[in-house]
């Protein structure tokens, strides 16, 4: 270890914060327990070591010189890094993880996701004295210590976050034939996909049950899946039809509304805007599509606090309801 940093101690770091808040060596000693002459000692020591004059000794206060000052801001960064691994280490030993990474399929309803994610910010950690009925620590954390990180994917992408370690929990998922002996899944929930347009699409004045051959001669909008190493799904293209590809359910919703083509979306994000005139659900010769979504996580022996809250929170009939059926509000 060299000089220099066998001197930066977090000791050291606190003594140099201590004189600049109180503004006096005299009242740093003070407050630091020290007499002034010791607290003088231990500066010149500091100052050797850096090889750099970190008080200007021309003044009755204690005035810190431009390297004193820039010893002072980054040693506060550097004390509360500390603090912060030190918290983190007690949080993850207490069981909640640091990280949690959410694979979300983008047909997943938000306003039921973002429901889920404030309740959890509002769970108190359970850990250390300042947390509070809350979940408002002392410090300004509020909820669990564990960082939650949502993965926004499409189809096939969403199961390939999971596997491929990006993701600990994935919402959405529909299953591939093979299975994996370290991911256990549950029923999400059936969706109900229907053909919908805007009331100005040529498809609107089509007679209905539309066949297949008609439906394939107008531009679909379909959905990019964001899988990059396994086979990404195809879902209702049609062999020669125009595509319009989109990234998401919202840009799909919004392209269908400007009738830039035919598709089907989820029955319970289609209603209310069927219901007032701004698309038309189309009768096709095909039943409505229904797929069956799942969730799925990694099994671990050591289950982590945040993931089992996450988990039990998927086990209520209303949540897994909610998700499956809070489209409402998209777009309106």
């Amino acid at each position: 270890m060299t000089p220099r940093r066998h001197a930066l101690t977090p000791e050291a770091l606190e003594m140099m914060d201590t004189i600049a808040r109180t503004g006096s060596f005299a009242a740093a000693a003070r407050e630091l327990g020290k007499v002034p002459s010791a607290l003088t000692y231990s500066v010149r020591q500091l100052e050797e070591a850096l090889d750099a004059l970190l008080f200007d000794r021309r003044s009755r206060q204690a005035q810190l010189t431009p390297a004193g000052d820039e010893l002072l801001r980054e040693g506060r960064r550097l004390l509360q890094q500390i603090d912060t691994v030190a918290n983190r280490v007690q949080r993850v030993a207490n069981g909640w993880e640091t990280e949690l990474a959410i694979a979300v399929d983008n047909i997943v309803a938000p306003a039921a996701l973002f429901d889920l994610i404030d309740a959890f910010f509002t769970l108190p950690s359970g850990v250390g004295d300042d947390t509070v009925a809350t979940g408002q620590t002392a410090s300004g954390h509020r909820g669990p210590p564990t960082r939650l990180k949502l993965l926004d994917e499409v189809m096939a992408g969403t199961w390939e976050a999971l596997v491929t370690g990006q993701a600990d929990l994935a919402i959405g998922v529909t299953l591939p034939g093979a299975a994996f002996e370290d991911i256990q899944t549950a029923v999400l929930g059936p969706l109900r996909m229907v053909m919908a347009v805007a009331p100005h699409h040529p498809l609107a004045r089509e007679a209905a049950p539309l066949c297949s051959d008609t439906i394939a001669r107008h531009r679909i909008v379909a959905i990019a899946d964001s899988a990059k190493r396994h086979d990404p799904i195809t879902v209702g293209v049609q062999a020669g039809q125009d595509v319009l590809t989109v990234p998401s359910v919202a840009a799909k919703l919004e392209a269908q509304l400007r009738g830039l083509g035919c598709g089907r979306l989820p029955e319970n994000l289609v209603r209310r805007h069927a219901e007032a005139g701004r698309l038309v659900v189309l009768e096709t010769e095909e039943p409505p599509r229904e797929i069956e979504l799942h969730y799925a996580w990694r099994r671990s022996a050591a289950q982590g606090r945040a993931l089992g809250w996450w988990l039990s929170q998927l086990e209520s009939v209303t949540t897994r309801r909610a998700l499956m059926e809070q489209h409402a509000g998209l777009l309106l």
